[in-house]
């Protein structure tokens, strides 16, 4: 077992108020999706308020919404993106939020029992912004190991392609 867990920081730029009209259905699903990973297998943590999400933190701006999670692994994280209900809101992404210029999901390794502050993710944000992926800060197209395992040229890359509408 790994001394490390996969954190990953997610953005969202909203397309409209998190009341309105625009956002009903997203704001109708969270606790379903939110409850979803909550026991996927490999869940470790996620950030969120005594309401049960993030939808209140606005740590990048008051139209961007933050997801901050931690996975045992990147197999876990993967299952839960793509292979549960939760890629069905994927593929409905583009009526809620606006596409961004800019990245806006990273991931890294963390040690094993260790939630990331919001300052963290943003540091490794800037870092992928800045330097493209490396073992510090990457993408979801571009994984890198844990610190303790094994470099592997062969780590399979996140797709989300067929998520496209």
């Amino acid at each position: 077992m790994s001394a490390y867990q996969l954190a990953q920081l997610n953005i969202a730029h909203l397309s409209a108020p998190m009341d309105s009209p625009v956002l009903a259905d997203f704001v109708a699903n969270l606790d379903r999706i939110n409850a979803l990973a909550d026991n996927s297998a490999g869940f470790v943590w996620r950030l969120q308020t005594e309401d049960g999400d993030a939808t209140a933190i606005r740590h990048f701006g008051d139209d961007r919404l933050v997801n901050m999670s931690v996975w045992e692994n990147a197999e876990a994280l993967h299952s839960y993106v793509y292979k549960s209900a939760h890629a069905e809101i994927m593929r409905r992404r583009k009526e809620w939020f606006t596409k961004m210029r800019e990245s806006y999901i990273v991931l890294w390794w963390v040690p094993r029992g260790h939630h990331p502050s919001l300052a963290e993710a943003a540091a490794r944000l800037k870092l992928l912004r800045e330097q493209g992926p490396s073992a510090e800060a990457f993408t979801l197209h571009r994984p890198f190991a844990a610190p303790d395992e094994e470099a592997a040229d062969d780590l399979t890359p996140f797709d989300d392609t067929h998520l496209s509408t």
